[in-house]
Formats: C-alpha cells, structure tokens, sequence
C-alpha cells in the first residue's frame, strides 16, 4: 500500500495519453466526415498560397485560372487566412441567398484602418447595427428615386460642362484634327457629380495650374488609393508582420489617408461654419448636400457606436469618394474602348440616337429607357470588366455549408466576379465583346443582383448601393458623347486593351481619341463667342 502514491504520477499519464488519442481519434473522423473544397497544391509552409498572386496578372485572373482546374469553388491558404474561392452562378447564389447572412460581415483589413477611419466607413464595417445604420443613412439621402431626381440638376449641369469643353477642346486647333486623352476626361466629370453631391465642390475643367488645383491633389490622391485597396497587403494575412510594413502599402494609405483627410476636414469646417451662420439668420438651407444632410442627422456631441460625427462624416464622404467615381470613370473608359475597336457597333449606337433622339435636341435622361442597344453596351461592357473584379471581401460569421462543403467560421469569402462573367456555360464567347446578347438570350438579366451569373455590383446585403445613381452617369454621359462627337483612333489604330493592378480594372495606357464635332454648335451649350471668352481649355 505504501507503493502505491508513487504509481499515481504514472497513471495519471496513461490515462492523459488514452483521453488524448481518443479526442485525436474523434477529432480525425470527424474531419473524415466533413466535405471540404479541393485546395490547390503547391502551398508553402506559413505562406500557403501567398507566393501564387504575385506577378503582373489581376489576381482576379490568376484565381480563374485556378478554377480551371479545381473547379468553380475551392480553398486557398493565405498565411493564417483561409479563403473559399467561388466563381459559378450556383455556388454564388448559395452564399447570397441561403448563406448571405453568414457572409455579411467584412474581414478587419489594412485599408479599413489606415484610410477609412479605422473601419468607421459603412462599406467596410462589420456587419452590425453601425453598418446598418449608416447604409440606411446614405441610402436614403443619395440613392433613392427621390433623392436621385432631386440631384439631377448636378448631372445634367457637369456633363453639359463636359460636352461643351469638350466642343471647345475641338477648336483649338482650328481645322487640324486634336487627340484628347478621354480617360482624364471621364474622371473629371465624374469626379464633379459625385463631389458635389457629396460636398458641394467641383475640379475646373480648364485650370491653368491644374496641379496646384485642391480638388486636383484630391483626386490624385484618391486614384492611389483605389489601386492601394487593390493590392495584397501581407499584414492583412500575416498580422504579427505588420510592424515591417512589406513593400511599404501601410505607409502609402496613411499618407493617402493623411492628404485627403486634410481636404475632407477643411469642406467639413466649412459646412459647419455655413450652417451655424444660417441658423443664426434663421435661414432654411435651399440645397443641401449629403455632408449637410449627415450634419443635421448626426447627434453634435454623441458617439454612435464608438465613432465620433466628424470621424463618421469625413470616413463615409471618404469611402463614397474612393468607390464611386473613379469606378465609374473605368466604366465609361472601357465602353468607349471596346466602341473603338467594334466601329459597327459604335455606328448602330449612333445611329440608335439618331432614330430616337434626332440630332436637333440633346439626349436627356427621359431618353435613356428608349435606347436599348446603348443599354445592351454598358451591360456588356460591365460583364467583361465589372468594376469589382473581385466582390467585396466578405467572412463568415458561423461555420456554413457551401455547395455540400463544409466551411468554417472566420473563412474569407472571394467572389470572383471576372471569372463568373466569363463562364462559357453561360456566355457564348464569352471573351467577345457582344453586346446584341443583353437583346437575345440575356435580355432580361438585370444588374440588380437577383441573376446570380451577372453581378457587376456583387448581390445580398453588401451589394452596391449607387446601382441605380451609377447607370444613370454612365448611360448619359455615353449618350451626350456619341450624339455630340464623331470618335477615332489616332491613325486608325486599335486601342490597347491591356489592365493594370487594383481594386479594379483599371486601363494601362491612357485613353487617346480624335473627337470631331456632329451636331450644330448651338447644341454645345452657350453663344461660342462667350465660352471661348470664359474657358482656357488645356
């Protein structure tokens, strides 16, 4: 019996040892039971499949060709992330309609820190009733019908701006034929109706010193800070490496985040000032902008969920700014790219207008539902460059089952939009710009994100808001360009189609075109002698 204690020790081993092997044994056999999505092999130790999304190629590309041989859904490592990558209308409409609850969250990453305000930008925030919230707010104020025709004075006035200075860049030549570089063009108008409906600026069309311009350094800056959202920033994966900052991506989003702040912070001060005037005079604000309208909503003193008005204010007009006219100026630049090298069907546009608008009156935005080729066009053009190549990050809240696999809670959700638009069982050459097919087999495929096959905006609850506000920019300002001017290449040249880096696609050598005058000069916009007086064009 004195023995005895001296085996307790001993015991309590084995018996640590059979409880281990069984829970192992469970733990094994259970895996063996769950289904889980083919990986792809080739993943390194720590990196896992890091090192495949390097090189010149769109990620967006890189993951389609992976889908080629793993099929439209499977999982890859990154660093201490793991990722499902979906790219068929099925296993999308899985995680937008049984799943889009599970998947409404964003993933906590680099950009919603550094520039967004530390994720207090509705698009990036947690799903939650901030980000509810907030969506509501900016829904409601910008993007409903009423809110949308009560803005429609500031669409119809930029882009009669742009046409008219366009008209004028015309003639500085006199007769001899002028290349413009359209793609400065489209960000330019764009860059207008969304600043102004957000903050009641605008960029000068024909400044001297453009590039001591504010709005100018603005825009500049916000372009880098599209392609910086685009890249994969290694801290986003890899946390414990955020302190080395690799390839420097921190560094840019807080100088990005740093310049623009200091203009957004200056248009804040400066609606505040204007708005404790009036209230003072007792004077009704005539025409509110959205930043007006946040001020008026928002509690002065009172934090909504951890976030101060300013901060909550200066981040949504942030995150509006970065994803709203820069990728519609793509749009725009793509559809005029893809016209240019399809001349027959940028004559049927054409002569689309001509039959249902006349060359004696301007299209207007009552036209626009009459034009059903020119809306063929900028579907077509969204399906072969959707301005998320890839959706939105999104992460699941709760283990889920996706196309009968087995996803755990925390794993990153990438929708490959390229891919799902190029999907050959759907589309019939699907790499031909085509756009007769949104007038045939895919006639009634909208944009709203109810066809699961066509997501140019993604679908479910964090889909794109501006939907409807993007169309009617883009339809318009297409409209006005193919009635007004006649378009060419430089010598009849193909325009180069190659894409560059980022969140979006963007185009990698600028955008030159002969633009010639079609309709009578009164349609331009105000008595020649006048706007040649008032502009300087540059």
């Amino acid at each position: 019996m004195e023995a005895f204690p001296q085996f307790i020790p001993i015991l309590g081993f084995f018996i640590f040892l059979i409880i281990s092997s069984y829970k192992r044994s469970k733990r094994n056999n259970t895996r063996k039971s769950i289904k889980l999505a083919p990986q792809p092999s080739g993943a390194l130790p720590l990196i896992g499949h890091f090192h495949f999304l390097g090189g010149q190629a769109h990620v967006a590309k890189i993951l389609g060709k992976i889908a080629d041989d793993y099929g439209p859904v499977y999982t890859i490592r990154l660093g201490s992330c793991q990722a499902l990558v979906v790219s068929s209308w099925q296993m999308v409409k899985d995680c937008f309609t049984t799943n889009d609850r599970n998947f409404a969250t964003r993933p906590n990453t680099a950009i919603s820190q550094h520039m967004i305000y530390d994720n207090a930008g509705f698009a990036l925030a947690p799903y939650g009733p901030y980000w509810r919230e907030l969506r509501k707010l900016v829904t409601s104020e910008l993007f409903t019908s009423q809110r949308l025709e009560k803005h429609k004075n500031v669409r119809n006035s930029e882009i009669k701006s742009f046409v008219n200075n366009l008209f004028l860049s015309t003639l500085k030549n006199g007769d001899r034929t002028s290349t413009i570089d359209m793609s400065k063009w489209f960000e330019r108008v764009t860059f207008n109706i969304t600043i102004r409906n957000l903050a009641g600026k605008r960029f000068s069309y024909g400044c001297k010193n453009e590039g001591d311009n504010e709005d100018s350094h603005v825009h500049e800056a916000i372009k880098r800070g599209l392609y910086l959202s685009g890249v994969f920033v290694a801290s986003d994966f890899f946390p414990n490496l955020e302190w080395m900052d690799i390839g420097g991506h921190l560094k840019a989003m807080k100088e990005v985040a740093k310049e623009v702040d200091i203009v957004i912070e200056k248009w804040l001060r400066e609606h505040v000032a204007k708005k404790k005037i009036k209230e003072n005079d007792g004077v009704k604000e005539d025409e509110e902008d959205f930043m007006d309208v946040m001020l008026s909503t928002l509690s002065k003193d009172a934090e909504t969920y951890g976030h101060r008005r300013e901060t909550i204010i200066k981040a949504t007009i942030m995150i509006l700014m970065l994803t709203g006219s820069e990728s519609t100026a793509l749009t725009l630049t793509w559809a005029l790219s893809l016209l240019l090298n399809n001349p027959r069907v940028l004559q049927a546009a054409q002569e689309e207008l001509d039959i249902h608008v006349g060359r004696e009156k301007r299209v207007e935005e009552s036209d626009i539902k009459n034009l059903r080729y020119l809306q063929a066009i900028v579907k077509e053009t969204l399906r072969m460059y959707p301005p998320g190549p890839l959706a939105g990050p999104h992460e699941a809240i709760e283990d889920c089952n996706i196309g009968g696999y087995h996803v755990p809670k925390g794993t990153r959700l990438i929708v490959n939009v390229w891919k799902l638009h190029r999907d050959p069982q759907v589309w019939s050459d699907p790499h031909e710009f085509q756009p007769e097919r949104f007038l045939e087999r895919h006639v009634d495929v909208n944009y709203q994100g109810q066809n699961y096959e066509y997501i140019p905006f993604s679908s479910g609850r964090r889909m794109c808001p501006a939907i409807t506000f993007t169309f009617q920019v883009v339809h318009l300002i297409l409209a006005r360009l193919l009635q007004g001017f006649d378009l060419s290449t430089p010598m009849g040249k193909p325009v180069d189609m190659n894409e560059g880096l980022g969140i979006a696609l963007p185009k990698v050598k600028p955008l030159e075109v002969i633009v010639t005058p079609r309709l009578s000069r009164k349609l331009y916009g105000r008595n020649l002698r006048d706007q040649l007086e008032d502009s300087e064009v540059a």
